[in-house]
């Protein structure tokens, strides 16, 4: 007689696992919508962040000799120690705040990972956490997901600036947290040094946590200046500054960011990132700490993008579309209420169907899917796509 017991299976309640979602109004994302679309209809595609052109062959060198010299197991959990180095003297040269490389500076899957990690080590079931809109979509997923709630401060179109009187009055005694992204996505704009004393003002009183999302730190144009929350001495006391590599280097598909902050935020912050991916690509950050040597490789960007915005801001000064200069970040948002009246979604697609172009619709990033009449297009293209952008768009 058989030792083994015979298992009868049966159908999994598929459904009532669904009901217990724990993000049950999460659907696809807008950017795999458009991005999915537009490859159907073959449109030139100028919704999703990333350049359409090829990094420094240099930096790939770099990576291919780390590969070569045997770099290819697991990098140290915080990570390596030369490229946190290399970062901590970055931000002490730029914003004049000293972050120890082996307790404040930790690499990161890309910016993405290091918000979701902060925002996992502090909030719980019921604290509150202030999201200003529009907003990239991965901040109120990872709030919901560990129990917080979003509390929301609407931008208005076409300036998209805080108003610190609505802000101040969303802060309660459940506040645990705030998200600021500076430079802007998607409306392009830049917190001035002014905007960034009020909310230090704000929150002094409180023991709230900043989480400064500053992918675009190296993109702002205008001879304006990146005033990143590292700059101020009471918001990095409380900040987690979350910043990206591959936005920088054209290398988004590497997913390489970092995050800093002060040892006591840094210590939890370590807790989750662990176990959540241990480490991060090994040879990429070896190849990232020699690149980082050189500051013309980052500096220079400001310069690089601006002629991309300006060509293509030059370009349809003629079409039908209103705009305000970017700031900041490699998107553009242009208002179409010349052309139309319809929904941003509505149109958005019919730019793909009909006229060959892909942008993201600002009402995805409102609060209630808010309209604008804004879509947003991203420039970091070649010169050649820009060209044929701008062809399309002064016919409309």
């Amino acid at each position: 007689m058989s030792v083994f017991k015979i298992l009868t299976f049966t159908t999994m309640d598929y459904e009532q696992h669904l009901k217990a979602s724990k993000l049950p109004d999460v659907k696809t994302t807008i950017f795999t919508t458009v991005g999915d679309l537009a490859r159907k209809h073959h449109a030139l595609d100028l919704s999703q962040g990333f350049p359409n052109f090829q990094a420094d062959k240099k930096l790939k060198s770099l990576v291919n000799d780390a590969l070569s010299a045997g770099h290819n197991q697991y990098a140290p959990m915080q990570g390596y120690y030369g490229l946190r180095e290399i970062i901590s003297e970055k931000i002490a040269s730029l914003h004049h705040r000293a972050y120890s490389p082996n307790n404040e500076i930790t690499i990161t899957v890309g910016a993405t990972q290091a918000i979701f990690t902060a925002i996992t080590a502090f909030i719980n079931k019921g604290d509150e956490v202030i999201v200003i809109k529009p907003a990239y979509d991965c901040y109120e997923p990872a709030i919901t997901l560990n129990g917080g709630i979003p509390v929301y401060v609407q931008l208005d179109a076409p300036d998209y600036k805080i108003d610190w009187t609505v802000f101040q009055e969303k802060i309660t005694d459940k506040t645990k947290m705030v998200i600021i992204n500076t430079p802007h996505n998607p409306s392009g704009t830049v917190l001035s040094k002014w905007d960034m004393e009020q909310l230090e003002n704000i929150l002094k009183p409180t023991n709230i946590i900043l989480l400064s999302d500053e992918v675009y730190e190296h993109i702002i144009f205008d001879e304006q200046v990146h005033e990143s929350a590292s700059r101020f001495p009471d918001l990095a006391n409380r900040s987690f500054v979350c910043a990206s590599f591959g936005k920088t280097f054209h290398v988004t598909g590497w997913k390489m960011g970092y995050c800093a902050a002060p040892t006591e935020l840094m210590v939890e912050f370590r807790k989750v990132h662990q176990f959540a991916v241990f480490c991060v690509d090994h040879p990429v950050q070896r190849a990232l700490a020699t690149y980082l040597q050189n500051p013309s490789h980052y500096l220079d960007l400001n310069n690089f993008y601006q002629e991309k915005r300006d060509f293509f801001l030059n370009g349809i000064k003629s079409s039908k579309l209103k705009f305000k200069p970017s700031q900041g970040t490699y998107f553009q948002l242009l208002d179409y209420t010349n052309i139309s009246n319809e929904e941003d979604e509505t149109i958005g697609k019919r730019l793909i169907t009909e006229n060959g172009i892909a942008s993201i619709p600002i009402s995805s990033f409102n609060v209630g899917n808010r309209n604008d009449y804004m879509l947003r297009f991203c420039f970091a293209k070649k010169h050649e796509t820009l060209e044929k952008a701008v062809e399309i768009l002064c016919k409309l």
